[in-house]
């Protein structure tokens, strides 16, 4: 639809702000990434003084560009949208949710393979529980915005993600496959459940003119939980072996929390002003 507000005078794409931009999201993720890699294995000892260099390089340049961003009436990195409380939190709730999803989806191949002794054929059918359980939620999901509050649903949904995530971190220690695969589902019709009710709350609690800037901190807010799930993972990896059992187990550990943490964030929209739906 045509926007009633008229685009800021003099606006030009600036490709020192994108250079910042990359360097800021790049140095910090490999630093991060780096301090979860010992050299030599887990007697090695700490991590490199590298990974500490690039770590602070990337907060440095962060800190930079952050605060050009914020002279900017309309910003590169839209920063000004967290000043909203109920997008502030469906950020946080995004970033939980899918650094939840990247840990699970890593770790559970490791434990059906290495752990239950599934085949690879068998290990992909389980696993596809969880994508197809996302499938059936979704319309079901999309009749319930507007109906109930955005913040409940993703609440309720995480909170089912949540409890799949710490059941499937409770197997058995001989689980059929049916044990596994509920289990997988129930993660995937809460993940489905979250989804888009959250997406529907990013992109439409800004004003309807930085719809754009909304959309692109969803598309960051998935990426950035998603890569930081997979540095968390290498950081339990390089820790416990993924190997023995233990460390896809703290893997899913985590993920529950980080699932729970995600429900929080969604349920606190309840409490904000205008909230969704």
């Amino acid at each position: 639809p045509f926007n009633r507000v008229a685009p800021a005078a003099g606006l030009r794409f600036s490709p020192i702000d994108v250079t910042l931009n990359v360097l800021m999201f790049s140095l910090v993720f490999l630093g991060v990434d780096r301090l979860g890699v010992r050299e030599g294995g887990v007697e090695a000892g700490g991590p490199p003084l590298s990974a500490w260099l690039t770590l602070l390089a990337g907060v440095a340049v962060g800190f930079v560009y952050l605060r050009r961003q914020r002279s900017l009436a309309v910003p590169l990195f839209p920063i000004d949208l967290l000043r909203i409380p109920v997008f502030a939190l469906s950020m946080g709730t995004s970033v939980a949710a899918f650094c939840a999803q990247m840990l699970a989806y890593i770790a559970l191949p490791f434990l059906l393979l290495d752990v239950y002794g599934r085949s690879h054929f068998e290990a992909g059918l389980l696993i596809t529980a969880w994508p197809l359980a996302i499938v059936a939620m979704a319309p079901l999901a999309g009749r319930l915005i507007g109906r109930y509050p955005d913040g409940l649903l993703g609440g309720i949904g995480l909170g089912l993600m949540a409890a799949g995530l710490f059941s499937l971190a409770l197997l058995p220690a001989h689980p059929v496959n049916a044990d596994i695969a509920w289990r997988m589902a129930l993660c995937g019709l809460g993940f489905g459940l979250f989804q888009s009710p959250n997406n529907h709350t990013i992109v439409t609690s800004p004003p309807a003119h930085r719809s754009g800037a909304a959309s692109g901190m969803l598309g960051t807010a998935r990426l950035t939980g998603q890569t930081l799930g997979a540095v968390v993972l290498a950081g339990v990896f390089s820790i416990w072996s993924p190997h023995g059992g233990h460390g896809p187990v703290v893997a899913l550990v985590l993920a529950g929390c980080c699932a729970g943490i995600a429900a929080i964030f969604s349920s606190l929209r309840l409490r904000t002003t205008g909230h969704a739906g």
